[in-house]
């Protein structure tokens, strides 16, 4: 099991942090955008409401990754 803490499984780490922050991460963005949306036009469709959640999702993962990436690399350092 100490194994698995070790700078050999980084981007296993990487990848298990950064799915766990992706989610809050995502709807934290989408809703932020959705506010700014609704008090820049007033109100939004579903089609909105939609693409903002891909926007959001594509944002947060890149997000994401690069934070648990250099999060990793920095607890694994020597």
């Amino acid at each position: 099991m100490a194994e698995l803490f070790t700078a050999e499984f980084q981007w296993l780490w990487t990848i298990i942090l950064a799915l766990a922050l992706f989610f809050p991460v995502r709807s934290l963005i989408w809703s932020l955008a959705v506010r700014r949306a609704i008090k820049k036009e007033g109100g939004i469709t579903g089609e909105q409401r939609i693409n903002l959640k891909k926007r959001a999702a594509m944002t947060s993962i890149l997000l994401c990754f690069v934070f648990s990436f250099f999060y990793t690399a920095s607890l694994f350092s020597n």
